[in-house]
């Protein structure tokens, strides 16, 4: 069968295009900007991927199936193509996806604002240390080089990042509709993709439709913490609910929280039995959360009916995702850290969680403004306050500006001249080039420990590779 991929340098579609490709498909795709790593991936997986859209050549490759990814829109060429002639079927990622790997299986969906391709990838990790060989999809590349992707056995479960962006421009449903799950986690749910949810409450709108597809044997576990979600979870779940969070309330607690530049350490309290003490490398209290709901939907799946007799010696061996927190450079006088950040909650914690771990060191900040929403105004007035941990904040370009209206846009230079008026050092850039000279001219003028993070959730035009090379120089 052969299978093509419009949009396929997207991490998922790049993954399940690789997945099928092993399983005997024939595998083609077309993408407008393809990087590495999954430009490299595809490579290496002799997929033949072609640079922009072409209707002649998707009409003369005659494919038996044509996948849409979600950034494919109307105008798009071979898309208006597949419209108008209706020559070959098509179907969105998440479509195939439910149908082709996960089928009837069991499935854990993780769902929110933050933290689902670490949790989902945590649990993963956790069932193959109890000798179950899961199906996943991680939207991110791993830390050990394993795949991303696995089809696994069909007696175990599918482990799955439920993203509630739309599944592709014939199917506006959130990707996590598709995927109907046994265990859902909702780690948060905040306003995001401004593009495609008008409010926070059209958001919820679209969780409340994925609870609704939990069958009563199965569970629900969100973050207790946040303020949204409680009492309207229990309000419109029809199976069990579990609380995660610091507040003793919770089903499952987080207790004793420290970091430290080695990572973290804190103690887990399960319906008010001590469950265990965990010490991993990976800091933050967004991190913790993250992980106790990891392995408490683990738990469950292995020890229904006490998920206490459940094992946690797996934190030790955990390696992360790549560019989640993410070390590229260490010397004597500046670090470099590279993480996927875009939405004020996550940059505001990571950049405090720097700050808690690293207080010797001064903390600046290099940020993109490149998802849909972090380029629009939707957080204008929040973007401030979210630096307040820093002494340098760099303001790359945003992210496709030309495609975006005078009153679509961020307004980088006011959230300058507000952390201007705090005593920042702060700057905006017109282009991402002239924020990497900054940023070298910067760094051989000081002498004092410097701890440099960048964040985005693309590729910044390389400026944490390129930082990191010009620090190997010094």
């Amino acid at each position: 069968m052969h299978i093509y991929f419009m949009g396929i340098g997207g991490t998922a579609m790049g993954n399940v295009a690789i997945l099928l490709k092993s399983k005997g498909h024939q595998i083609s795709g077309s993408d407008q900007n393809l990087y590495p790593p999954m430009s490299d991936k595809l490579e290496e997986n002799l997929i033949e991927v072609f640079s922009g859209y072409d209707e002649k050549r998707l009409e003369s490759l005659a494919p038996d199936l044509v996948v849409v990814g979600n950034v494919i829109g109307r105008g798009n060429v071979e898309a208006e193509w597949l419209l108008e002639k209706r020559a070959y079927p098509f179907i969105s990622l998440p479509q195939l996806i439910g149908e082709q790997l996960i089928g009837n299986r069991r499935s854990i969906v993780i769902t929110g604002t933050h933290g689902k391709t670490t949790t989902t990838a945590w649990i993963t990790h956790l069932l193959k240390s109890h000798n179950q060989k899961p199906g996943h999809l991680i939207a991110g590349v791993l830390q050990d080089e394993s795949s991303s992707v696995d089809i696994g056995s069909e007696k175990a479960p599918f482990v799955i990042e439920g993203d509630e962006y739309d599944s592709a421009f014939f199917d506006k449903r959130s990707k996590f509709i598709h995927y109907f799950p046994t265990t859902l986690i909702i780690n948060n749910i905040e306003f995001d993709h401004g593009d495609i949810f008008r409010d926070l409450q059209d958001i919820q709108r679209s969780f409340s439709h994925v609870l609704r597809l939990v069958p009563q044997n199965g569970h629900v576990l969100i973050n207790s913490d946040d303020p949204h979600l409680v009492q309207w979870v229990r309000d419109e779940a029809h199976c069990k609910v579990w609380t995660v969070g610091l507040d003793d309330t919770a089903n499952l607690q987080i207790t004793e929280f420290t970091e430290s530049e080695t990572g973290s350490r804190f103690q887990l309290i399960l319906d008010g039995d001590e469950w265990t003490q965990i010490n991993w490398r990976h800091p933050a209290i967004y991190n913790a959360r993250n992980a106790a709901m990891g392995l408490l939907a683990t738990a469950l799946q292995v020890h229904p009916d006490n998920p206490l007799d459940f094992q946690t010696t797996a934190f030790e061996t955990f390696a992360g995702v790549k560019r989640r927190q993410q070390l590229l450079f260490e010397g004597q006088k500046f670090k470099v850290f590279e993480d996927f950040a875009h939405h004020p909650t996550a940059v505001r914690e990571t950049v405090q969680s720097y700050k808690n771990r690293f207080p010797e060191y001064q903390i600046w900040v290099a940020f993109e403004p490149r998802s849909n929403t972090s380029r629009s105004p939707a957080f204008q007035e929040k973007w401030a306050k979210v630096f307040q941990a820093t002494n340098k904040v760099m303001l790359g370009a945003i992210h496709r500006i030309h495609l975006l209206q005078p009153n679509q846009r961020l307004d980088t230079a006011k959230i300058v001249s507000e952390l201007q008026a705090q005593g920042k050092d702060a700057t905006a850039f017109s282009s991402n080039e002239e924020l990497f000279e900054h940023l070298v001219n910067s760094i051989e003028k000081t002498d004092t420990p410097t701890l440099v993070l960048i964040l985005s959730n693309g590729s910044f035009d390389g400026i944490a590779q390129r930082t990191t090379d010009f620090l190997k120089t010094l």
